[in-house]
Order: structure tokens, then C-alpha cells, then sequence
């Protein structure tokens, strides 16, 4: 397929010369999030006080199908919005009775995770065994053998790795291990949900899976999901007024919640962001653009610039050390990490040049999306020998 920058022609125009090689970190947004978003304060205000039978009748289902399309759920209904995954990773830890929580994770996650896991253990709240992510070749077998062996209530971990690109593919070993009375699975899918295809549907009776739509479903801030399996964590302590409409459950007199994945929903939130992720999935539909597509264009960029450093012609990236090389045809990040102590150095070079790309700690990242095409590698490139 090639590129599609047509979808994309508003915010490509507002920076002409710019190389926006930041797929992963900053998604740039269709031209039809610009409609979504007028439509949003159209309809909030003709509506007005019956807004909210509009979102809750109309705009929240149409979003759970598309995610329980993309991520081949068996119903919408285990899905719930909110503003950030942190409150999400809030309220299904809040579901787990016993203290300290024991919990098994990697030294590599991300910030929601990582930061508030710091701060559980320094109020004593949680006991964290953290799993080195490297050396990645034996990381599968030593997490899972972990989570076999341990006595865990919760094991968080990433489809994607953040930093690194680098792709976990044992969810069914973890699902295996899955019970309601513990331990929990979750499942950080940030960087999976559409960039990867992402077939659920053999473990979604037993893990947890939060993502949103920042990154690669192009939609913002603002919509983020869980996905919650029944039975698991049925009454989470953080809970929100919108959790106690629809069929409840609980103890006589006390607080209810909904037998599906509504339990897990907060309170008043913007919807607008709703309304970009529905125009979004509308738009790759009506012109035939799935993830495998949109990933299998990515890749093949990917490919050129791989190739091109492997080369030499990309100045002193090829002194770098590559994390997430492009190998075989399973599945994998959107983008390229590179490993050097030069890394926020170069981004700010590249940066110079209105080349954007983006560093975690010592690994530079160039992320791959529908609005480049081989032309925009070629340069890219160029800028690399230029300015490394």
C-alpha cells in the first residue's frame, strides 16, 4: 500500500517541512478527528441536558465495538472509557483485599506503572518483584517461570516495551495462571492496540488489557480503555457513580456495581475523545485500512531504514546498537530503538532540522505511521548523515 497523506492533510500543512518520525509517542491526527471534535460540541450542545443518553446510547457502544473488533473480544460489554490508563491501573489494584499486594512485574514498564508501584511500596501498600527485562532473549521464559513459581495477586506486563520495542508473545502462559481469586493478569497494550494485530480472543476470559488511543489509533488523549474479564475483581474500592447504573450486584444495603465490564467505570469525564476514536476506526474503515495493512506499510519503511544504517548511510546511528531489528513477519513495534550513550544528542540535532523523534533514557526512537511514504525515509536518512 503507500502512503496516506491525505488523511492526514490538515495537521501535515500546519508544519510543511516538518519529518514527523514520532509515530509512537505523538500519533499526528486525521483530518477526520477535526469533524469528531466539532461534532462533539455540536451535539453537547443541542442536546444539552440529554447528552449523556446520547454518549451512553450511541457514542460509548459504537467505540466498545470497535475495540472488541480490533482486539477480537467476545463483547463489547467488558469494555469501559477513561481519561488515562493510571486510573484504570488504579481501580482493579484497589479490587485486590489483601495487603501488602504482591505483585510481579519487569524493570521495564512505563510510568503509570512504574512510579505508582515506587510509591505503593514506600507506603508498604505493595511487594513488587521486578523481572530484568534483559537479556530479552531469555526474558519469556524467566517471567513466566516467575509467575509459575511465585505467590503473586496481580502480574502486570507489557505487549509492547516502551523504551525498547521489544514484543512479549506469552499472554497464554500468563492467562493460564489466571484465577478470580488471584492472581489478576493485566496487560499494558499501549503500544500494541493497532500496531500490531492483537488476537484476545483465546485469553480474554482471564486477563485484563488497558490501552488507549494517543499513539497508533490516532485519537488523542483522553480514551482510554479497559478491558475486564467476568468474575475478576468485582467490586474495585475506586469506584465511580457511573459503575451503578445498569444490572447491579452487591450486598444488601451496600454499594452495587454492574455485573459486566461496567463496574469499572468512573465518573463525569469529556467525551470528546470518544467521538475522534469512532471517527478514526470510520475512516481506516471506509478505506479498507486495517492494522495489518497500516502495519505491513510501517514495516516496510522500517525496512528501507534499517537497510539504509546498515549501509553506512545514515551517519553515526550505525554506531548504534539496534533493540528491535526487523525480523520475520510476527508481530512488532512501530518503531526502531536505538541503544547510545548520544541519544538525547541526536534528537536534539534531528530536532534542529525539524526531524522529530523522541528518547527514553539512552535509546532514541523512529516511529513509522500512514503519513510518510519512501520519500520521507529517503530524507530522513539524509538528515541522519547530515546532522549524527
Amino acid at each position: 500500500m503507500t502512503a496516506r497523506k491525505d488523511l492526514f492533510s490538515r495537521a501535515l500543512s500546519l508544519s510543511p517541512g516538518r519529518l514527523h518520525f514520532a509515530a509512537h509517542s505523538h500519533h499526528l491526527w486525521p483530518d477526520a478527528t477535526f469533524d469528531a471534535q466539532v461534532r462533539a460540541w455540536t451535539e453537547a450542545n443541542a442536546f444539552a441536558d440529554r447528552k449523556w443518553d446520547l454518549i451512553f446510547g450511541e457514542v460509548i457502544p459504537q467505540a466498545q465495538a470497535h475495540v472488541a473488533k480490533e482486539l477480537s473480544l467476545p463483547s463489547p460489554d467488558s469494555i469501559i472509557f477513561a481519561p488515562n490508563t493510571h486510573e484504570l491501573l488504579l481501580r482493579v489494584v484497589s479490587g485486590i483485599e489483601g495487603k501488602p499486594v504482591r505483585i510481579l512485574s519487569t524493570d521495564a514498564e512505563f510510568h503509570s506503572f512504574r512510579r505508582q508501584g515506587q510509591r505503593w511500596e514506600e507506603a508498604g501498600e505493595a511487594v513488587i518483584t521486578h523481572v530484568p527485562l534483559h537479556p530479552f532473549d531469555t526474558f519469556e521464559t524467566r517471567f513466566v517461570e516467575a509467575a509459575q513459581s511465585g505467590d503473586f495477586d496481580l502480574v502486570f506486563i507489557s505487549q509492547v516495551f516502551f523504551r525498547t520495542g521489544q514484543v512479549f508473545n506469552r499472554l497464554e502462559d500468563l492467562a493460564a495462571l489466571a484465577r478470580p481469586e488471584g492472581p489478576w493478569v493485566v496487560v499494558d497494550g499501549y503500544h500494541g492496540f493497532m500496531a500490531t494485530p492483537t488476537d484476545l480472543s483465546a485469553v480474554a476470559d482471564r486477563i485484563f488489557y488497558i490501552s488507549g488511543g494517543y499513539k497508533y489509533a490516532m485519537s488523542g488523549e483522553g480514551v482510554c480503555f479497559l478491558h475486564a474479564p467476568d468474575g475478576f475483581c468485582p467490586r474495585p474500592t475506586i469506584t465511580g457513580w457511573f459503575a451503578e447504573f445498569g444490572d447491579l450486584a452487591g450486598p444488601p444495603g451496600g454499594v452495587g456495581y454492574r455485573t459486566d465490564g461496567g463496574r469499572f467505570w468512573g465518573a463525569t469525564f469529556d467525551a470528546s475523545a470518544l467521538y475522534r476514536f469512532n471517527a478514526v476506526r470510520t475512516v481506516l474503515d471506509e478505506a479498507g485500512l486495517g492494522t495489518a495493512e497500516i502495519a505491513a506499510h510501517a514495516r516496510s519503511l522500517m525496512l528501507t531504514f534499517q537497510t539504509a544504517i546498515a549501509d553506512g548511510r545514515a551517519g553515526k546511528l550505525g554506531e548504534a546498537g539496534l533493540l528491535n531489528p526487523v525480523e520475520g513477519e510476527g508481530p512488532r513495534a512501530r518503531y526502531l530503538a536505538f541503544r547510545s550513550p548520544k541519544a538525547a544528542e541526536w534528537k536534539a540535532r534531528l530536532m534542529d532540522g525539524d526531524v522529530i523523534t523522541d528518547v527514553r533514557d539512552n535509546v532514541i526512537r523512529f516511529g513509522f505511521g500512514l503519513y510518510q511514504d519512501e520519500a520521507d525515509v529517503e530524507r530522513l536518512i539524509a538528515a541522519c548523515a547530515e546532522r549524527l
